[in-house]
């Protein structure tokens, strides 16, 4: 079973630097593409991130000059940052785990338990 911890997050000033990160367990790390999701206040969850199996990055428009992520094959964690947070920026934070297509993972997607990241103004 897929399993994916999330640590990171908290309460945060606009125009300051946050780091989420996300160690995962239960699968062959590097099989997965890892996803990360935000969910505003009466909002659907959408996805603002993606670090595929390959190491390969994308970004929602949003978020595209503001954020690296990276991943470590070697610890089967990602992390991911933000710089310049705004308050459009609050909400839950999610990681999620898909398998890749590239390897023998199967299976549907898996969801880190969320960390709520706040920007005050």
């Amino acid at each position: 079973q897929v399993q994916l911890v999330e640590s990171g997050g908290g309460l945060v000033q606009a125009g300051d630097s946050l780091r989420l990160s996300c160690a995962v367990s239960g699968c062959t790390f590097s099989d997965y593409d890892i996803g990360w999701f935000r969910q505003a206040p009466g909002k659907e969850r959408e996805c603002v991130a993606e670090v595929r199996w390959s190491s390969t990055t994308s970004y929602a428009d949003s978020m595209k000059a503001r954020s690296t992520s990276f991943r470590d094959n070697t610890k089967n964690t990602v992390h991911r940052q933000m710089n310049t947070l705004k308050p459009a920026d609050a909400g839950i934070y999610y990681y999620c785990a898909d398998p890749s297509g590239h390897g023998s993972a199967v299976g549907g997607r898996s969801w880190g338990q969320g960390t709520q990241v706040t920007v005050a103004s």
